[in-house]
C-alpha cells in the first residue's frame, strides 16, 4: 500500500481508543442487562466488533501487524428472540448445498430405482442425463435419507443450515411454496445450525442456539460411517427395493 493512503498513526491510536470506549460499554451493558437476550448487550456487542475489526484493519495497513483477537461477523449474528414464548407452530428451514461427485454413480443409482418402479416391457426408460438421474432420486427418497446415504448416489456434501422459527399460528395451505424462504423474521429464530466447509476440522460435535454445529455421516442405523469406496462397482451399489 502507498504512503498517499496509509491511515497515519494518530489514526491508529483513535481507532484503539474506540476499541477501549467499546470494551468498557460492552462491560457495563453485560453488568445492567435485564436477561439473557437484552437489546443492549447485543447493540453494545457489535459495536465492539465493528470497533475491534476497524481497528485491526488499520494497525495491518499502517505497520503490518494483526491483533490475537478473532472478529465475528456481526452480519451472520441472530438479532434477540421476541417471538412468543409457548409458539403454537414451526417452521424448519433446512438448505444444503451438494456436488455431482461421481456422475456415473448417480447415473447408476436412478436406473436401479427407475428399473423398479417399471414392469419388464413398461416405456419405462432410465434417464441418461444428470438432471434427470437427479429428478429420479429426489423423488424416490426424503432429503434426510440422502443426506446420510449422498456417497452412495455419488454427491459430495457442501453447506448446510438448518433454522428453526417461531409462529403464533400456522400458514394456510399452499401459501408458502410459491417463495418458501422469504419473510422470515430472524427475531422469531429459536435455534440455528450450520455446516460449513470453512470451520476448523476440530470443532467438537454439539449443537448451539445461534450457533454452529458439525454434523458427522450416519448411516441408516444411526451409526457414524466408515469412508466408503468412490470406485463405482456394481458391489457397491445397494439394490433398490421394488416395493419403494
Amino acid at each position: 500500500m502507498s504512503d498517499a493512503v496509509q491511515p497515519t498513526a494518530a489514526e491508529v491510536r483513535a481507532a484503539a481508543e474506540a476499541v477501549k470506549t467499546a470494551l468498557d460499554r460492552h462491560l457495563a451493558a453485560v453488568e445492567r442487562r435485564s436477561g439473557e437476550d437484552d437489546p443492549a448487550v447485543y447493540e453494545a456487542f457489535n459495536q465492539l466488533a465493528a470497533a475491534a475489526e476497524a481497528y485491526d484493519e488499520l494497525l495491518y495497513d499502517r505497520y503490518d501487524e494483526v491483533t490475537p483477537f478473532e472478529i465475528p461477523g456481526t452480519e451472520d449474528a441472530l438479532p434477540p428472540y421476541t417471538g412468543p414464548e409457548e409458539p403454537n407452530a414451526l417452521s424448519v428451514l433446512i438448505r444444503r448445498d451438494y456436488a455431482v461427485a461421481e456422475p456415473q454413480r448417480l447415473l447408476a443409482q436412478a436406473q436401479r430405482v427407475e428399473a423398479a418402479d417399471y414392469d419388464e416391457g413398461a416405456d419405462g426408460e432410465a434417464s441418461g442425463t444428470v438432471h434427470g438421474a437427479l429428478g429420479i432420486l429426489f423423488g424416490e427418497f426424503e432429503p434426510d435419507e440422502i443426506a446420510s446415504r449422498h456417497k452412495e448416489f455419488g454427491l459430495e456434501e457442501g453447506d448446510s443450515t438448518l433454522w428453526v422459527t417461531a409462529a403464533d399460528d400456522q400458514t394456510d395451505p399452499g401459501e408458502w411454496l410459491e417463495a418458501p424462504f422469504e419473510g422470515v423474521d430472524p427475531q422469531r429464530v429459536v435455534c440455528r445450525f450450520d455446516v460449513s466447509t470453512v470451520f476448523d476440522d476440530d470443532l467438537d460435535d454439539e449443537d448451539r442456539a445461534g450457533g454452529t454445529r458439525r454434523r458427522l455421516p450416519v448411516d441408516a442405523e444411526g451409526d457414524i460411517e466408515d469412508e466408503l469406496d468412490t470406485d463405482l462397482d456394481e458391489d457397491d451399489l445397494e439394490p433398490m427395493d421394488a416395493d419403494r
